[in-house]
Order: structure tokens, then sequence, then C-alpha cells
């Protein structure tokens, strides 16, 4: 089953807490993993970032809202325990808490409005501390789900520029790419080596590192069909003929299933790059793309609090 959205564990987190006990939230993710059956898969889930898991998330945020609506407290890091308001809300028996419930209380109305002057209960060891407008999402998952959004679009851009300009372009960008991603003794080497021979399916050689110790043979081809299984067999004929144990060919289109299937079957080995990861590699070494803005996410040093 799917992780259910985070307003779902808003009650079983509070009703955790029922026997005025202090609990930790690690203890309190088990417990409510089992009440849902959530399966090993299931937890694992990531968000979109990868850094962490999405039950854990948002399990975590509805600690942290229940903590912001004033019906929790948490006496330390990464544990709570159940307030007087939090007795009296479990004692008129929820079938469901909600954001449209927590919203009754003004401190948690000040968090959701991001007042200065909002009474600040704590919030989530491992989150930032203000909420997304969407009710099913934590914050993060907003966040990355907006940014993952922007890189796609930003990805496509890019891709369908470089398929526009000429083959001179796209020589030059597969050069720069290799050097930003640590290959290639210097440029004006790499720029020798790439698209220069179309020597039997090979457009060039590039070092492996900067003292040239081995070689990666390069084909780059600017298309837009699919590249299928024969040209990459072409391909790796042509590095069996120099004895090369390394390829890479990069495409601005994609790659049959039959093409990908095979490169992992045989040795020399080869890496594929179609447009779309050609496009991801430009944005992660930040070429052809400039900054336009930086958000960072802080979370609380506990360290600064520490009395020891």
């Amino acid at each position: 089953m799917a992780v259910p959205d985070f307003q779902t564990f808003l009650l079983p987190v509070l009703r955790v807490a029922a026997d005025g006990a202090v609990h930790s939230l690690t203890a309190t993710r088990e417990r409510i993993a089992a009440d849902f059956a959530l399966t090993a898969e299931d937890r694992a889930e990531r968000l979109p970032s990868g850094r962490q898991a999405r039950f854990d998330n948002r399990v975590a945020w509805a600690k942290s809202y229940l903590q912001q609506a004033g019906l929790i407290t948490s006496p330390q890091r990464g544990r709570f325990a159940i307030t007087p308001r939090g007795l009296e809300l479990l004692a008129t028996n929820p079938e469901r808490l909600s954001i449209e419930i927590l919203e009754k209380y003004p401190e948690f109305r000040a968090f959701r409005d991001g007042s200065d002057d909002a009474p600040r209960q704590g919030a989530a060891a491992d989150e930032s501390t203000k909420a997304p407008e969407p009710s099913t999402e934590t914050p993060e998952e907003v966040l990355e789900l907006a940014y993952a959004r922007i890189r796609a679009d930003l990805a496509a851009d890019l891709l369908a520029r470089v398929k526009q300009a000429p083959p001179a372009f796209f020589e030059n960008l597969v050069v720069d790419l290799l050097l930003k991603m640590g290959y290639g003794r210097n440029r004006a080497e790499a720029g020798r080596a790439i698209g220069a021979s179309g020597d039997e399916g090979i457009d060039g050689t590039i070092s492996e590192d900067r003292l040239g110790l081995d070689v990666i043979y390069v084909q780059a081809k600017r298309w837009e069909n699919t590249v299928g299984r024969p040209d990459i067999q072409k391909f790796v004929g042509a590095l069996s003929g120099k004895r090369a144990r390394k390829g890479v060919f990069i495409t601005t289109s994609t790659f049959s299933a039959e093409a990908a299937d095979y490169v992992t079957r045989i040795d020399p080995r080869v890496v594929l790059i179609d447009g779309k990861q050609l496009a991801e590699y430009m944005i992660d070494h930040n070429l052809g793309v400039s900054t336009r803005a930086v958000f960072e996410v802080k979370r609380v040093d506990t360290d600064f609090f520490s009395e020891e």
C-alpha cells in the first residue's frame, strides 16, 4: 500500500501519547508502521531528494503539527508527551484529525500564517518550521516536488536548445561536459580528440584521468531517432578493433531497450548517455545554466542549546 498522507498520522501520534508518558519518535514510527501494516518497501520509499524516507518524514511532521497546536509538548529532542489540551481533544473521541481541526487553535493558526509573534512549541527534529499549503504533503515534499518540476522544465529547455545548435556546438559541449566531470588532461587536448577522427564509429578519445593512464573512446551523435542495438554494436566493434576497454556513447535522442540491455552483457564497458541524462549532467555540473536563486533549509542546532 502507499504511505498515507501525513494528516492520517495526526490522530495515531496523539493516541500514542494518551498514556501521559514521554515517547520517542523512533518508537512511535515503529508502532504506527505496525498498526498500518506497512511493508518494508512502503517504509523504504524516499522523498524525491532521496535524503529521507517518506513515512519517517510524514510522521515527524504529524508530530510537529500537533506541537504547533499545543496538543503535545517536546521535553527533549525526538521525544514528546501529551498536554492537557491534547487530552481534552482525545476525550471527544475524534475519528480523524486534520489541519482544519488544528486550525481552531490560535497557536497553530499563527504558525500556519508564518507570524513573527507566533508562540513556538518546537518543530520536528529533522524538518523546517514553515507549513505547506497543500494539505496532503509535508513541507519537504512540497519543496522537493516544486524543485523537481523546475529541474525537469530546465532539462527539457536545455535539450531543446542543444538539438537546435550546430554540430560544432554539440562537439564542444561534449568536450566541456567531460572536462567538468573530471575527464581529460586539458581543454586543448580534449578539443583535438573529440569530433576529429570519425574512425570506424569512434568520434574521438579522452583521457580518463589527468595523467592519461587510460583512454575512453567517445561516440557523440546529435540525433533525433532512437539509437538501436545495431548502432551500439558498431561502436563496440570499433572499440574491439582498438582493443579498448571503455567507451561512452552520447546522443541527444534516446536508446532502445535492446541497446540498453545489450551494453549490460558485453565487454568492453560501454556507458550510454541519452538526451535526458545529458541535460541532467549539464545541470549537475553547471554547464549552460546559471543559478537564479538559492534556498537554504535549516534545522535547530541542538548542540548549541546543550548545557554540556
